[in-house]
């Protein structure tokens, strides 16, 4: 995680957007990261005998991220929008390796 100033310590608009241009970069490179979990997760499921899609599973980790989002101050509802979009992308991705069940 880039060292960042605090949004009330920035003192324009122009040390505000680069704070934010960072932390974008960051979040790009952690969902780069993220992506490559998914990639393996696609080579380890056939041998599991897993489907790309698992709805309990995905139900476990939206719920997780409602509940983390809540407790540090982010809107849940526009967590799990975000989230379901990113686990759609996921077994997306996913079902082009494996298929589908």
């Amino acid at each position: 995680m880039p060292t960042l100033t605090s949004p009330q310590d920035c003192k324009t608009m122009g040390e505000l957007r680069a704070q934010i241009d960072s932390l974008d970069r960051h979040l790009i490179e952690m969902l780069k990261t993220r992506a490559g979990y998914i990639d393996r997760a696609a080579e380890l499921k056939p041998g599991e005998g897993l489907p790309a899609r698992i709805p309990d599973r995905v139900e476990e980790v939206v719920q997780r991220v409602r509940a983390a989002s809540d407790r540090r101050g982010l809107d849940p509802d526009l967590a799990e929008r975000l989230w379901r979009i990113l686990i759609d992308w996921s077994i997306a991705r996913e079902e082009r390796v494996i298929g589908t069940d």
